[in-house]
């Protein structure tokens, strides 16, 4: 008896598949029909075009192979990347530049003594000059009163106010700094962004405007001079400014008095050959006067530094030929400023201003006479 699926005379041969089992490992599923390049009309298509062949070929675009998925792909990538590069040219925001830190400009002006510059004791040059009243070191450094302002707080500004402070006792008061020794402790509390304008400055002072060594800090030629008291007086003002939302602008004015003698084995000689010969023993005052003004943003609170932006120094009693960029060389007691003065300036020529500039040392700034003279 035959099978349910079997035909009414059996399978033919007596195979257990027939004849049918040949083909059993060729699979015609729907993909690979579509896949075909080509079609065969149907019986309609064929009685209709009595000439037409039995087959047509597939457009490749009609068959959905690997070839169309490629090409799309690669037309999307090629999209995709105009779009970055069209982004990348009309991004309506701009990378921030890095935040560089100003550079010093700088201007020394020595001021010429009128007459001979007294000497005597520090003691009585401080007590018979304007600097008698003024306080010792960095106790005249003082802050001032505070307000808050919209970005900074009260504390902050006094963190300011202190960085700025340290700078002018580190930079004008410090007898290691102004007998030509130690600039690391000055260095440390600046914006690194400056330590290069800096170091070449210290190596290399020019009166540029930006290259002078004394823009940066006082300091006298230590084979001229020595501190004949190393008490210096200190009086001025200092103030902090909001500048923007980040950063603060402390300005501060301060004179500084120093009390200064030949030092051993200098040459007596060593401010020019018509100054006349300093007085043995004696003292001489020599006052300098710097404004300053410092930049601090919310870092520099934090790392204790800033930058000094502009540097304003008269010192005086100088020769006007002294060229202080690099060191101060004061005039001492019994000297005079001689006859060098400044060479005319033409206003037509193109050379550096600020080559010439010299000042007078006003009378009242000198220790009056009615001390006994050595």
């Amino acid at each position: 008896m035959t099978g349910p699926g079997d035909p009414p005379e059996g399978t033919p041969d007596g195979a257990p598949g027939g004849g049918d089992d040949e083909y059993r490992s060729v699979v015609f599923d729907e993909r690979f029909v579509r896949a075909a390049r080509l079609q065969e009309f149907s019986a309609d298509e064929r009685l209709g075009e009595h000439h037409a062949p039995a087959v047509r070929t597939r457009h490749t675009w009609l068959r959905p192979g690997g070839s169309r998925q490629a090409v799309l792909l690669v037309l999307l990538i090629v999209l995709a990347f105009g779009t970055a590069v069209y982004m990348g040219v009309r991004h309506p925001y701009k990378t921030p530049e890095a935040v560089r830190a100003e550079l010093l400009r700088s201007s020394v002006v020595p001021l010429a003594p009128p007459g001979t510059v007294p000497g005597a004791t520090p003691a009585d040059l401080f007590a018979h000059s304007p600097a008698a009243a003024y306080r010792i070191g960095e106790a005249g450094i003082n802050l001032p009163d505070l307000r808050r302002t919209a970005h900074f707080s009260d504390g902050q500004l006094v963190d300011a106010l202190t960085i700025a402070k340290d700078y002018l006792v580190r930079s004008s008061v410090d007898p290691a700094t102004l007998t030509g020794g130690a600039v690391r402790p000055v260095r440390l509390l600046l914006d690194t962004g400056q330590l290069d304008q800096f170091d070449r400055s210290m190596a290399h002072p020019d009166d540029n405007g930006r290259d002078a060594a004394t823009g940066w800090l006082v300091r006298f030629d230590p084979h001229q001079v020595r501190l004949a008291d190393r008490e210096v007086r200190v009086n001025g003002t200092m103030r902090a400014t909001e500048l923007s939302a980040d950063t603060l602008d402390v300005a501060a004015d301060y004179t500084f008095v120093y009390a200064v003698q030949l030092a051993p084995g200098a040459r007596p000689d060593a401010a020019g050959p018509d100054t006349g010969t300093p007085t043995p023993g004696a003292a001489s005052l020599v006052t300098v006067r710097r404004q300053l003004h410092f930049r601090i943003g919310r870092d520099d609170l934090a790392d204790h530094r800033l930058s000094v932006v502009q540097s304003s120094l008269q010192a005086g009693p100088l020769a006007c030929s002294a060229q202080p960029a690099g060191v101060l060389h004061p005039l001492l007691a019994g000297q005079h400023a001689g006859s060098g003065r400044p060479a005319g300036t033409d206003p037509y020529a193109r050379g550096r201003a600020n080559a010439s500039l010299c000042g007078e040392l006003s009378a009242a700034s000198q220790p009056t006479p009615d001390h006994p003279l050595h």
